[in-house]
């Protein structure tokens, strides 16, 4: 028997889920332990990006790791081993502990991708909607059911791993409601709440599943958008600021509106998280100062 194939064989067998991902995070091996374990078969998952599946590792908080702190894309990012324990989601619906090993794999000094070795840890299972509601009162903010501040945090230390490692550019927009204050103390925090949750709905509607646009504070928004060019950044804002514009709702017999303030920026080598915003944050203070409901690119 050729070595490879022994193997092969030895890892089919064993009694742990074992799978490998390319840099992509892309399947390429799924063992029978990794069927037995969460009732995918290897034709369903190999193939597919780990975001494809229907795995949805989440954290015993219920918090999503897929895209905000993967284990599996750290270790392919610095080729250091790690260990965890999270729920994954069985092909039944139900949500099982397990516990995963993750290491690289390495040829000729450099990383072509991570295996993951991964062991029910109990016989205990959770209901997927009990997991559900954890996740979503963990990373969404309460009034607009929009991804909350520490979501977007963890999604923008994500892409701003992509981009040191891939260059995939990405852009930052950060955007403030002008005059909310104002707008509260005439009509009442109600009708403030009620253009929060508008804006929600507008944003939810346009938004692609690649990017990201969460509430960061009060009246506050910062969304993270995959682009191809520089230039799109700058059409991305205009698009969110005439969408906010247009977002009405009527009260006591009025239709009324607000305006925001945007501002954007597009990644840049040697970024992190605070001089991204910060530099969003500034952009946007100076559609602010040069007369609002504006967009300022840079």
């Amino acid at each position: 028997m050729q070595r490879v194939d022994l193997f092969s064989h030895i890892i089919d067998n064993l009694s742990d889920g074992v799978y490998f991902v390319d840099l992509d995070r892309r399947l390429h091996l799924w063992n029978k332990g990794a069927e037995a374990i969460t009732g995918f078969s290897a034709e369903e998952m190999i193939g597919k990006t780990c975001a494809e599946t229907l795995l949805q590792h989440v954290a015993e908080d219920g918090c999503p790791i897929c895209t905000t702190g993967c284990p599996l894309f750290s270790t392919i990012m610095d080729g250091q081993q790690r260990k965890a324990r999270v729920l994954v989601r069985h092909k039944d619906g139900h949500r099982i502990p397990v516990l995963v090993n993750i290491f690289p794999v390495i040829e000729d000094n450099k990383i072509i991708g991570a295996v993951e070795i991964f062991t029910q840890d109990s016989p205990t299972v959770y209901e997927d909607d009990v997991i559900a509601h954890l996740s979503r009162a963990a990373m969404h903010d309460t009034l607009t059911s929009l991804p909350n501040r520490r979501y977007l945090e963890s999604f923008l230390e994500y892409r701003l791993s992509e981009f040191k490692r891939f260059e995939k550019p990405f852009a930052v927009l950060f955007a403030d409601i002008d005059n909310f204050s104002k707008f509260n103390n005439e009509y009442g925090h109600d009708a403030g709440d009620a253009v929060l949750k508008n804006i929600t709905a507008s944003i939810k509607k346009s938004m692609r599943n690649i990017d990201l646009v969460g509430r960061w504070g009060g009246e506050e928004f910062l969304g993270i958008y995959l682009i191809t060019d520089p230039d799109d950044a700058a059409i991305i804002a205009e698009k969110f600021r005439s969408l906010v514009n247009t977002t009405v709702i009527e009260h006591a017999d009025t239709s009324l509106n607000v305006t925001v303030s945007v501002g954007i920026t597009v990644a840049q080598t040697g970024d992190d998280i605070d001089s991204m915003v910060e530099r969003a944050d500034t952009l946007m203070y100076e559609s602010k100062t040069s007369g609002k409901n504006k967009v300022t690119a840079g």
